[in-house]
């Protein structure tokens, strides 16, 4: 019961501070957004050059060093790597393609949803549908191999990052990309930013909260305890756009996101499957390699190179829909988590030595 009840009270603080980061400057339903922030990362550090997404958002070096903290507090700190780093980063990075068709993470798809955006209902069913897929092949054997214990240094290298990250932003270095208009150039102050992403990631270290793993343990094992999160992130959000005045029900125009259901359906289908087989969802990721797990910090990098792949190749969609070049890539990116997904499930090895042992 005192679990359960941590996990809402998490959930309850992390609607709240996500609407409030709206009231101090953040787009509309994005207060919180893994895939958005790691995408105006990329386009802050010029490996996209998508002018309206460019932005070095504090939220999310705080939810990396909020995780880094109380993970050194409470000797939870344990620096691991080595399990099918570059499958990490590929399935990273195709997450990230998933998700840029949606126009955000499955936290942002709960936000868009007590914003009013009924858009997010098809993504949601798309990402129900990816994680069923990802736990048939969990039953199946699917592994990426074990993690290895890594020398200290390394998992204190990607906390290392976003300090140095945080603070070239401080200073306003010179060779870094800020947007002068679109969802780039709308953030809360840096110092409300970090405080707000810092809390989170703490309390998401704390309570382990973790969207595809919430629906992946109601699939498995009928639990809920990990989904009561996002439903009292839903909760509070909802309750403080009504408080605030940002609620709009609707599919039609909602801020930064499109009615293309087919391709909200299948972008987060995508995501959802392939965060199954990194074990969790983006924000999990970041949370891991914030306690020093090097090999969700590569995930993350592959997110970060799979955002600059989007806006570089017009794969993002927009307000105005899904690109054809987009549709293509979701497409593909499917084909490739599937090969991925039965290529590393041990019933394949299983069966190859069954052959061989029968000739």
């Amino acid at each position: 019961m005192r679990e359960k009840k941590g996990i809402i009270i998490a959930g309850a603080v992390v609607g709240i501070v996500s609407v409030l980061l709206v009231y101090y400057g953040n787009p509309l339903n994005m207060g919180l957004c893994i895939a958005c922030f790691l995408r105006d990362i990329a386009g802050g550090v010029g490996l996209h050059r998508a002018t309206v997404v460019q932005y070095i958002r504090p939220e999310i070096i705080g939810l990396v060093l909020g995780s880094f903290l109380l993970s050194k507090r409470n000797r939870e700190f344990i620096p691991v790597g080595g399990s099918s780093a570059f499958t990490r980063f590929v399935l990273g990075a195709l997450v990230m393609i998933g998700a840029l068709m949606f126009l955000g993470c499955p936290l942002r798809m709960v936000l868009r949803l007590a914003g009013g955006d009924l858009n997010a209902l098809v993504g949601i069913a798309g990402y129900i549908a990816g994680i069923y897929f990802g736990v048939l092949f969990l039953n199946k054997g699917f592994t990426l191999k074990r993690s290895y214990k890594m020398p200290t240094l390394d998992g204190y290298l990607f906390p290392a990052v976003n300090i140095g990250l945080f603070v070239l932003l401080v200073v306003g270095a010179g060779f870094l990309f800020f947007s002068t208009e679109g969802p780039g150039s709308m953030y809360a102050p840096i110092g409300i930013s970090l405080a707000a992403g810092l809390l989170v990631g703490a309390l998401a270290q704390k309570n382990r909260l973790c969207m595809v793993g919430g629906i992946r343990d109601l699939i498995l094992f009928r639990d809920t305890h990990l989904i009561t999160g996002f439903v009292s992130i839903f909760v509070f959000a909802l309750a403080g756009n009504l408080v605030l005045g940002y609620f709009n029900i609707g599919f039609a125009g909602q801020p930064v996101a499109h009615t293309d259901g087919l391709w909200n359906f299948m972008g987060m289908l995508l995501a959802g499957w392939g965060s199954v087989l990194l074990g969790g969802c983006p924000l999990r990721q970041l949370i891991l390699a914030g306690e020093g797990n090097t090999d969700s910090a590569i995930s993350v990098m592959g997110m970060i190179v799979g955002a600059a792949i989007a806006h570089n190749f017009g794969l993002a969609s927009s307000g105005s829909g899904a690109t054809i070049n987009g549709q293509i890539a979701v497409i593909l990116s499917i084909v490739v988590v599937l090969i991925i997904s039965v290529t590393n499930s041990e019933w394949i090895g299983s069966k190859a030595e069954n052959q061989k042992e029968a000739s």
